[in-house]
């Protein structure tokens, strides 16, 4: 489990320091206030409107300062939620869709299944920056299939761990696209609450919760 107490604190501290400059701007405006009414001239009060307008004013700067208190409790409290569910993925198996996946001392899975028979089907694994580094044909027959990768691109060359992306381009017989969808399972080893988000580690690939298809024990 990772924790960047550095980024906290910094988050921290902004939010504090804006609270203490809005807090600092409502008591100079009270102060301005106060002794503009204790000098007025007693022939000449201030005017009722202009005196309401200044109440308004400082209304508006005391529920200011009220509803950022209670904004920074409530994304407080939501972070910690978030944070304690993201707990209970620790050390489960997660499956994700969409095709992204983990490559781990030369080994990566997938699972994918074609909506119906098709004519060709070529499987493209990308790396994390987006780049094409192996392609292959896989299975045509209709239902689910099994597919397993060395980490090595097409000339031989071995790749490193971290994240991949697996996606089909099937077709069908008589030529139209074929429905395919695509799934990945990895073991959480850690949770990174470093970010605004906890984000699971599966091995060197980080994902968000809302990634997570399915978990299991």
């Amino acid at each position: 489990m990772s924790i960047d107490p550095v980024g906290a604190a910094a988050a921290s501290s902004a939010s504090s320091k804006a609270g203490q400059q809005l807090a600092g701007n409502f008591d100079t405006f009270l102060t301005l206030l106060t002794t503009q009414l204790q000098n007025q001239d007693p022939m000449s009060p201030m005017d009722s409107n202009q005196f309401t307008q200044q109440l308004v004013q400082f209304s508006g700067v005391e529920q200011q300062i009220n509803t950022n208190k209670n904004m920074e409790s409530l994304i407080s409290l939501t972070q910690s939620r978030a944070n304690t569910d993201a707990l209970g993925f620790l050390g489960k198996s997660v499956t994700m869709s969409g095709g992204k996946g983990v490559l781990i001392d030369g080994a990566a899975k997938w699972t994918y299944g074609l909506d119906s028979k098709a004519k060709d089907n070529t499987i493209t694994i990308s790396n994390a920056d987006g780049r094409v580094v192996y392609t292959t044909q896989g299975e045509t027959t209709a239902g689910i299939h099994n597919f397993e990768w060395d980490g090595k691109d097409n000339m031989g060359n071995q790749l490193p761990n971290g994240e991949y992306r697996l996606s089909l381009n099937a077709q069908g017989v008589d030529g139209s696209p074929v429905i395919s969808a695509i799934a990945s399972k990895g073991v959480v080893g850690q949770i990174d609450f470093s970010g605004s988000e906890p984000k699971l580690m599966l091995g060197p690939m980080q994902i968000a919760l809302s990634e997570v298809a399915a978990l299991q024990n």
